[in-house]
Order: C-alpha cells, then structure tokens, then sequence
C-alpha cells in the first residue's frame, strides 16, 4: 500500500512542477506558479525522507 502511495506523490510531484513551470512561462499568474513549484519541492523533500536509509539497517518504508 505504502509503494502505491509514495509513487501517486512522486507523479503528482512531477506534475506540479511541469504545471509551475509551464505557469511561469506563459506569465499570467506568477504567484500561482511559484506555489506549485514549492508545493513540488515539498512533495519531493517528502519522499527523500521516507526513501532514506536509517541507521539501524531497515527502510521506514518495509515492503511485504
């Protein structure tokens, strides 16, 4: 269950982040694409933490 959710927010990461890109470059609304580029950082900072290694040797995220 944990590997379904973690890959939605990865594609939702990736899709907020080519959506602020796209936003800024067409340059009508700066703001909104700036949100959805921090709202993809944070989404990805996310993942990076639950992805890492801890020290005991075991993944927080344990697959079955």
């Amino acid at each position: 269950m944990t590997d379904w959710l973690l890959s939605i927010l990865m594609i939702a990461g990736v899709a907020l982040l080519a959506g602020g890109i796209f936003i800024l470059r067409k340059g009508t609304n700066r703001k909104q694409g700036v949100l959805m580029l921090v709202a993809s950082a944070v989404m990805f900072g996310n993942l990076a933490i639950w992805l890492a290694p801890v020290s005991e040797g075991s993944d927080p995220v344990e697959s079955r």
